[in-house]
């Protein structure tokens, strides 16, 4: 592995070029797409599929729900939605090209979507169909010339194949070993047809309230097809990759491949060889001496770098993009410590960057609302998280922001420092009775993810699922603080961090760092709670603060609820008055179609006995449901 290194002065912000000109529509296409043409059996196809698809949600969601009820549609969703995201992978894995996209970027949609459809869209990333060599040799000749004349080895054989192109590995004259990034024939055509037929589905769905209510779905639209456009052109992939390179050229923990102009392309991308071990092969990564939990605060680190202080991230950081490099034990200094100094518990290695076709600039706006969320987040105030939100543009217009701000606040005091395997472990019962306490909140869903914010969102739902692979005990939030009261510091307009984080408490009082120092069976559980009641005890002057400021502004409430045995009583009753009411119109449509039969209108008495049958059959299922 060469020295990565590229040239530039290492604190030389990236370049503030727009990521791109292109702007789709939902009825047309950008102009680089729209030279290529439409394959038109492709474009009905996809129409057909999505025309079907949306027949049968508004069957069961509209009409079936008012027949057979809707807790019965409730039980059989979980199975519908795993048939219906079957059949979109088996289309996707068949035509490729962006459907094969789209069906990846659905499955890292792990906030918005129920698992079911996560986990049958998953195996997309395994199952994108690799092109006969003869094609990609034919679009290397007309990029390069022949590659006998341009690398010493090329092999044949794709080390990689994804949705848009392929990488072949290859040796140059000198020897270099090099990765070939070929695009795969008539793929602009396949992504203009593809983006054409999105845009009609697109208009499709905004014609359903429901979906409505939740998004601008061209205008996601359109975000998807500006990356689409920037990932076929392999010169914008080159840029960034240098960018990246600057960017760390300072850091000695962290690799990015070097970019062989004079063989690129917009088709065509060579990069350095830098094939290590993949980050989720926990078994290698143990082998070579590295410990997972030093990769893991790497890799969180280094995005908050990334995101906060450069406003330039690298927007897809799945498995098969980054890689673990083991370095000698006496490798350069940085290598074999953390970014705060701390030094590594395992072997020093490099993080490895690979495939920068999808990056994401912070424009001020986004960045000074995450700042501000930063802060909420660490000082554990919830009214002001609510007011990041809203600088962020993540709440629906009319959202109840004071309800927002209890669940916040409910949410705060319960997982407040966790780690993620403890939140993922907390009880169905208290999952529950969140979900219960608030559940007005999750049948409004009062939240929508801005176009702009879109593709940060779905980086953090990646890493998160990272690190947590990595260190079951990863604590977000012992990450997170130090970093934002350093950055915090530089903000003049915010309040002062909280105790815990200025005085770096939370370090401190950290019952596994004393632990270490006083081993003992009778010792750590009387740590665990001492500690405990110091955290709570620093935390009184902000919470005490917090409570005030409500109380001024007439935000203190009260709150009863029901017990158990009430609600299941008023659940009855409701289910009781339904019946009551379907009977009601049974008896009021027999009737009156009785009667207009006996007066001669047989026509218009048959409809009403229909009607009154269909609400019969509505009764008797809702009697057999109780």
């Amino acid at each position: 592995m060469s020295e990565n290194r590229a040239p530039g002065d290492a604190a030389r912000a990236p370049d503030e070029r727009p990521l791109s000109s292109a702007r789709a529509s939902a009825g047309g296409l950008p102009e680089e797409l729209a030279r290529h043409g439409i394959e038109w059996r492709r474009y009905r196809r996809t129409l057909r599929f999505a025309a079907w698809l949306f027949a049968r949600i508004l069957g069961w969601e509209l009409v079936l729900r008012r027949v057979i009820g809707r807790e019965r549609v409730a039980r059989g969703r979980p199975a519908r939605l795993r048939r219906w995201a079957g059949e979109f992978r088996a289309l996707a894995a068949d035509m490729g090209g962006v459907m094969i996209k789209l069906g990846q970027f659905i499955s890292s949609r792990l906030d918005v979507l129920p698992p079911e459809v996560i986990a049958e869209l998953a195996t997309l990333q395994d199952e994108v169909p690799s092109v006969p060599f003869a094609q990609i040799r034919r679009v290397l000749v007309e990029e390069l010339g022949p590659p006998e004349e341009r690398f010493a080895a090329f092999d044949a054989t794709p080390v990689a194949a994804a949705s848009l192109g392929q990488a072949h590995r290859a040796r140059l004259p000198d020897g270099t070993r090099v990765v070939v990034k070929v695009q795969r024939p008539g793929i602009g055509r396949l992504v203009a047809t593809d983006l054409k037929a999105l845009g009609v589905v697109a208009r499709w769905a905004m014609r359903l309230p429901f979906v409505a209510r939740r998004a601008d779905v061209p205008a996601l639209l359109d975000e998807f097809s500006a990356v689409l456009v920037e990932e076929l052109d392999y010169l914008h992939e080159a840029d960034n990759a240098e960018v990246f390179a600057r960017m760390f050229a300072a850091d000695k923990g962290i690799y990015i491949p070097r970019v062989y102009r004079e063989r690129s392309t917009r088709r065509v991308l060579t990069l350095e060889d830098v094939t290590a071990i993949k980050i989720t092969d926990y078994e290698r990564l143990e082998a070579a001496g590295i410990d997972r939990r030093d990769v893991a605060r790497r890799l969180i680190n280094t995005y908050l770098w990334m995101v906060f202080i450069q406003r330039f991230y690298h927007a897809d950081p799945h498995p098969g993009n980054l890689f673990v490099y083991p370095l000698a034990p006496d490798a350069p200094s940085g290598s074999g410590t953390h970014a705060d100094g701390a030094p590594l518990r395992g072997r020093p290695f490099y993080l490895i960057f690979v495939d920068f076709g999808m990056a994401g600039r912070l424009t001020p706006e986004i960045e000074a609302g995450l700042r501000e969320t930063l802060y909420a987040l660490t000082a554990r105030d919830a009214h002001r998280l609510v007011q990041s939100y809203q600088r962020l543009g993540v709440l629906l217009p009319g959202a109840d922001l004071g309800r927002i701000e209890q669940a916040s606040r409910a949410v705060f005091d319960r997982v407040w420092g966790m780690s993620m395997s403890e939140i993922s472990a907390m009880q169905f019962q208290e999952m529950t009775a969140l979900g219960r306490e608030f559940r007005d909140l999750l049948f409004a869903l009062p939240f929508q993810v801005p176009q702009d914010f879109l593709y940060l969102t779905r980086c953090v739902g990646i890493l998160s699922g990272l690190a947590t692979g990595l260190d079951p005990s990863f604590d977000p939030w012992r990450e997170i603080a130090p970093f934002a009261r350093d950055l915090l510091a530089e903000r003049e307009d915010l309040p002062p961090v909280p105790l815990p984080l200025k005085l770096t408490l939370r370090d401190l009082l950290d019952p596994g760092t004393v632990r270490a120092l006083l081993s003992g069976e009778r010792v750590a559980p009387l740590l665990d709670s001492s500690f405990d009641a110091l955290r709570r005890a620093v935390q009184l002057p902000a919470l005490a603060e917090d409570m005030l400021r409500r109380a001024e502004r007439g935000e203190l409430t009260v709150r009863a609820a029901l017990t158990p045995d009430a609600e299941r009583q008023v659940a009855r009753l409701e289910r009781g008055l339904a019946r009551l009411a379907t009977a009601m119109v049974f008896a009021g449509t027999g009737i009156s179609g009785a009667v207009l039969y006996a007066a001669g209108e047989q026509a218009l008495g048959a409809i009403g006995f229909g009607l009154a049958g269909l609400a019969l059959l509505r009764t008797l299922v809702g009697w057999r449901a109780r």
